[in-house]
């Protein structure tokens, strides 16, 4: 006779997977996940941040289709497998959009691609440019499935490549925020008194700082840069964390369990991260999920106000800066394609945190 077990854990998950919203949004997080670790595998331009410029073909619609002539360098650019998969291809070739190609002799004629009914120009360059002249493995047809962008480059892969930086912050953010956040609350619920009022005096300081001011201002501490952002964005989350854990340890301080470990002689640090910490963590795991959501705004809001990830690295913030005036220039989904990716993400984070909610809310 099989034995079904009601631990708080299994009914938790239970009553999680029966949330079909949080399940979708769980496994989309997922995949965001891993298109953000593999976005050089998976992106059409596997260069470094997906730089390669085009400025022939900028601004193009989605699904335009270009025949592109790539002439090798002869620099030395060797990298291991790894560094390529995980930052991007140092590409030192030089790729032409072209409209003509034509063979003369031991010389290579093309004509540059020109939109607007323009004639390109006409150059040429030697045969031997090429390893062993063999110069069709250079030409090949290139389709732009969500166009590009205003300097040319493949709007899909710069898409692919930004998720990396919304998703990670939100974990570096999370992480550095609950690591100040329990620390500080877990002192300030446990112990009390004068302890307590400083710790509530220095939370309250930094509550009333509008939260987008105070990233701006440890951002201009920091300098601009990639870990700047993402440190100064968990430096303003914690306090959130903070003042719920200090609420749940207040309550739960008073309880028997409390006691008991107080009667067998455990120390305070003991009795806060063995007995308590693991009994209040569901309402810390619920306003983790917020957040993730709250961090990849945030990070959006820095990057279109251009102190956020800097040029040349994809960013949907950056790209919706870079062309939120396209919206009136006919050509909207330059910025509104990096606009609902922040939006899906944001949304599954949201919809992920009401889900943890219901499934660890044990009175219902």
């Amino acid at each position: 006779m099989s034995h079904k077990s009601h631990s708080l854990k299994q009914l938790a998950l239970q009553k999680f997977k029966k949330n079909s919203w949080g399940v979708f949004s769980f496994y989309f997080i997922l995949l965001v996940g891993f298109i953000s670790v593999f976005a050089y595998v998976l992106a059409p331009d596997n260069s470094m941040h997906a730089n390669q410029m085009h400025l022939s073909i900028h601004s193009k619609k989605p699904g335009f289709k270009v025949q592109m002539l790539t002439i090798p360098s002869q620099i030395n650019n060797e990298q291991s497998y790894l560094l390529k998969v995980f930052f991007g291809e140092k590409n030192t070739n030089t790729e032409i959009p072209v409209s003509n190609i034509e063979v003369q002799g031991s010389e290579l004629f093309y004509t540059e691609y020109a939109s607007d009914g323009l004639e390109g120009v006409s150059k040429q360059i030697p045969l031997k440019s090429f390893p062993e002249g063999n110069y069709e493995a250079f030409i090949n047809n290139k389709t732009f499935l969500f166009g590009t962008d205003k300097y040319g480059r493949d709007l899909l892969s710069r898409i692919l490549v930004g998720a990396r930086i919304s998703f990670f912050i939100g974990f570096v953010a999370v992480f550095i925020s609950l690591i100040i956040g329990i620390f500080m609350g877990s002192i300030a619920g446990y112990f009390g008194g004068k302890v307590d009022a400083l710790i509530m005096w220095i939370i309250n300081v930094t509550w009333s700082i509008p939260t987008l001011l105070l990233v701006i201002a440890i951002t201009l501490a920091l300098g601009k840069g990639f870990w700047q952002v993402f440190i100064a964005v968990g430096l303003t989350m914690w306090v959130e964390v903070a003042r719920v854990v200090r609420g749940q340890i207040i309550s739960a301080k008073e309880m028997q369990y409390v006691t008991a470990a107080r009667a067998l002689g455990f120390n305070d640090f003991r009795i806060i991260t063995k007995h308590i910490l693991p009994n209040i963590m569901a309402p810390v795991i619920v306003i983790s999920a917020a957040n993730f959501a709250a961090a990849i705004l945030i990070e959006s809001g820095l990057s279109f106000l251009g102190i956020g990830a800097q040029p040349p690295m994809a960013s949907w913030g950056a790209m919706i800066k870079d062309h939120y005036n396209y919206i009136i220039l006919g050509k909207p989904y330059l910025a509104i394609i990096p606009g609902l990716c922040i939006m899906s993400l944001v949304m599954a984070f949201m919809l992920i945190g009401n889900a943890l909610r219901d499934a660890l809310d044990v009175k219902s």
